[in-house]
């Protein structure tokens, strides 16, 4: 099998003065709110944010209780004073509308009921967004508490646009009912391979520079970094993707029990068999390349984390895990390129450090719609966001044609409208395909945003 991991010693980063969610995904502080806020005076908003400065946890600290973080986004440096200049040193990206702008809406597939048009928040019809506060508790009571003490009021120049919560789920599956959060990479020089591969028996380390900028990447270089006039803002910070994408339970489980029947009438677990094929792992977690015939782990209270596997050996033709299957689409590991070496590095050029949390009560039965809003805050870090995020969501997500199949989609997030497209699942002699296959999940808010190192905190604060 080809390394996942880099041979080189990679060089160690300035934990100190990185936000701390960047290192950690703060698993063990399992509530959470997303303040998005207003500025409505600039001076006093950074007057604000300088009395911040103390409590910003860094990744030198698992801080017991609570943590808390702070982004921005490009119209937010702007209110807080960033100078035209400056800002014109950020991502094409997040420029001119970001996430919610027409050219962002082509790329990203955001069209139908998942155009900006539609949102809740980020959208170009509703309040603008300026500062993300990220907010972490042990439980619902200590986020809330520490949400009030944190949260500016109307003297500070900010005003709260929304608050999302993220409380206690009663496992680590997301909603559809999938284990969530396998397949994390580490970032080297972070301290964390050693403790990941105790966890898992496997760890994938990835350039810090594909994750921080002011460190080199996959291409042994350094990413392009923002100013503030002549000094350089990006140090020690990350560009992050924040989409809230609300899940429709019962009407994707009700699709696929209509169309396992179709395929598998005398299999009574057809409709997990088919939902799994369609993500790529079996529920609990475990890896249809290794697993390709049952879940060996059903039952089990804990998931798996398999992740020790690659395509190109065992299951080159996706016989095991079909070729459009969530997990393949959104990391083709060592299947897609002339050679599995060349294909691998070209893989770990376009990787995410997800950062999200389900929100919403699980549903009671998931073929029985309760009409509650129920979905995930799918958030990812970035040091490049067109050639990471955007290039998997337009270039391997969305695209009909990934690896020479023909008019599909990914069939769990790809923006395939009412009508759905085919889902191929590659088999000898033959592939079974369904028909009509779409997305139940929708985007309701987005924005890019800036999460500086403290150091560059304070600059903003202070400039």
């Amino acid at each position: 099998m080809v390394s996942d991991t880099p041979a080189n010693a990679p060089t160690p980063i300035e934990v100190d003065d990185i936000q701390g969610l960047v290192v950690s995904a703060f698993a063990h502080l399992q509530c959470v709110a997303y303040s998005l806020l207003r500025v409505v005076d600039g001076p006093r908003a950074c007057a604000w944010l300088a009395e911040q400065l103390p409590h910003i946890t860094p990744s030198t600290e698992k801080k017991d209780g609570w943590c808390f973080n702070i982004a921005f986004t490009l119209e937010g440096l702007a209110a807080l004073g960033v100078d035209d200049a400056s800002l014109a040193t950020f991502p094409l990206a997040m420029q001119n509308g970001g996430m919610a702008s027409e050219r962002r809406s082509r790329i990203l597939g955001d069209r139908d009921h998942n155009a900006p048009a539609n949102w809740e928040w980020g959208g170009p019809d509703t309040p603008p967004v300026h500062v993300l506060l990220m907010i972490f508790g042990e439980d619902d009571a200590t986020r809330d508490r520490q949400l009030a003490a944190f949260l500016p009021d109307s003297n500070d120049g900010l005003e709260e646009v929304v608050t999302l919560k993220a409380g206690r789920q009663p496992d680590s599956r997301e909603h559809f009912g999938f284990a969530d959060g396998v397949g994390q990479p580490v970032i080297a020089g972070s301290g964390r391979e050693s403790t990941q591969q105790k966890r898992t028996g496997h760890h994938t380390a990835i350039a810090a520079g594909e994750f921080i900028l002011g460190y080199k990447n996959a291409d042994d270089h350094y990413p392009l970094s923002p100013k503030l006039g002549a000094t350089d803002l990006g140090t020690n910070g990350t560009y992050l993707v924040f989409r809230q994408l609300q899940q429709d339970v019962a009407g994707f489980w009700n699709a696929v029990h209509t169309e396992a029947r179709a395929i598998w009438p005398a299999d009574s677990r057809g409709p997990e068999r088919l939902a799994s094929k369609m993500v790529g792992r079996w529920m609990s977690g475990a890896a249809l390349v290794l697993h390709p015939d049952r879940d060996p782990y059903d039952g089990v209270p804990q998931p798996t984390t398999d992740n020790d596997f690659a395509y190109s050996e065992s299951d080159a033709h996706g016989a095991h895990c079909p070729v459009g299957a969530h997990i393949r689409r959104s990391n083709p590991r060592d299947a897609l390129g002339p050679d599995p070496a060349t294909a691998l590095v070209s893989a770990r050029r376009h990787r995410l450090m997800r950062r999200g949390r389900s929100y919403g009560d699980r549903i009671a039965d998931p073929l029985v719609d309760d009409g509650a809003k129920r979905g995930l805050h799918f958030l990812c870090l970035n040091a490049d966001l067109e050639r990471q995020f955007e290039f998997v969501q337009q270039t391997w997500l969305n695209n009909p044609g990934f690896a020479g199949l023909s008019g599909e989609l990914d069939p769990m997030v790809g923006p395939s409208g009412d009508a759905g497209c085919p889902f191929s699942m590659q088999g000898e002699p033959l592939r079974t395909r369904a028909q009509g296959i779409r997305s139940y999940v929708t985007v309701v808010g987005g924005a890019y945003w800036f999460m500086p190192g403290l150091l560059a905190l304070e600059m903003i604060a202070r400039h």
